[in-house]
């Protein structure tokens, strides 16, 4: 087995002896509340459906996704669904000979597919066998963004062209012009194809952010690009799965190439968004822990309070899978780590003449 906590930030490696609750950590639930990938009140019921092999209720939803052109909820829903038909098909086979032609099947169908071949080490090779999987979900409705966003992961996956990238992105941002899954994938692709240029990435994420509604997915692509900088760059399955080979990033707390200030506003822009969704809410739950994580990385441990106070308890595996093989343990190591922070933070505070902003340098008058 290997010691998930070995693969955490260095900072976070600490001593396991339990620790006494903090005030923050009274505020917050119990360790054996948090709740992992919990689905929302709309998934929950269609994935027990699911494990007695029915699809009649998956199939609603994301027909009530497809209705009300609900292209956010309809990508995430989708795959989660993909993910439990990895392990659990039975239901999935059955909808799709009853439906062979329905859109929300072959969505799925094309998200399944993709999953399935990722890892392997001809994952190029196979995914071009994948193809007419995508144009068929493609073809299902013709408004839908999310097949376009699984056609930007299978261009990365199998090293497509520029060309034929930028044919993808043009009919992505056509159906839908702020779709978070379609920008993330883009992003993706782009840093593959530019090897990891992280300047590159986040003038393509903050431009994104910038023409974006302010309460759009899309203000957290920035926060995106400062995860992939504080991790080293390192590109990610087609969904938010773990890492091909998990690695710290640099031990300073910022990537190469890429000021401070960029990556603090990048965060800044994130917390933002995450002020707009209510607390304790399974919808925000994965853009606030990517947030809580480059936040701690960033030792803005203020704001990362916040941010767990936001999350409440909903954990979610990406980003603590890339680090650990027990994303819950991972995410509640940290909660630790965040609490021991504060009350340290607040202790210096009392006791240092020159008190210390939440950015890390001697704060000024009117510092807040």
């Amino acid at each position: 087995m290997v010691d998930t906590m070995a693969l955490l930030p260095p900072f976070i490696r600490a001593s396991r002896i339990p620790r006494k609750p903090s005030c923050l950590a009274r505020e917050l639930p119990a360790d054996d509340e948090v709740l992992l990938d919990a689905p929302d009140d709309r998934l929950g019921p269609a994935l027990v459906a699911a494990a007695q092999g029915e699809y009649a209720a998956a199939s609603a939803l994301l027909t009530a996704t497809r209705a009300s052109a609900d292209w956010e909820n309809r990508d995430r829903y989708a795959r989660r669904l993909a993910a439990f038909a990895r392990s659990r098909d039975e239901w999935y086979e059955a909808w799709r000979t009853a439906a062979p032609h329905d859109p929300d099947a072959l969505l799925v169908g094309a998200q399944l597919a993709v999953d399935r071949v990722w890892r392997s080490p001809a994952r190029a090779e196979l995914l071009r066998e994948v193809s007419p999987l995508i144009t068929a979900a493609a073809h299902g409705d013709l408004r839908d963004p999310v097949p376009w966003r699984i056609a930007l992961d299978h261009a990365r996956g199998s090293n497509a062209g520029h060309k034929y990238f930028e044919e993808l992105w043009e009919a992505a941002v056509r159906r839908a012009p702020h779709h978070y899954g379609c920008h993330v994938a883009a992003m993706r692709y782009l840093a593959s194809s530019w090897q990891g240029s992280l300047p590159a990435c986040f003038d393509f994420a903050e431009l994104a952010a910038q023409d974006a509604p302010a309460d759009s997915l899309v203000q957290a692509l920035p926060a995106r690009a400062a995860f992939s900088c504080l991790t080293d760059g390192q590109t990610d399955g087609p969904g938010d799965g773990p890492a091909d080979s998990p690695a710290d990033g640099p031990a300073d707390g910022r990537g190469p190439e890429v000021p401070r200030e960029r990556l603090d506003a990048a965060a800044d822009r994130a917390i933002a968004l995450s002020a707009r969704f209510p607390a304790a809410d399974p919808w925000p739950a994965e853009v606030r822990n990517k947030l809580m994580y480059v936040l701690v990385r960033l030792e803005r441990w203020t704001d990362a309070a916040e941010q767990l106070r936001q999350i409440g308890p909903y954990a979610t595996s990406f980003p603590w899978e890339r680090f650990s093989d027990d994303p819950l343990a991972g995410f509640l190591e940290i909660r630790y780590e965040i609490w021991d922070r504060i009350r340290d933070e607040a202790r210096r505070r009392t006791t240092s003449p020159h008190p210390r902003s939440e950015h890390g340098e001697r704060a000024r008058p009117g510092d807040h």
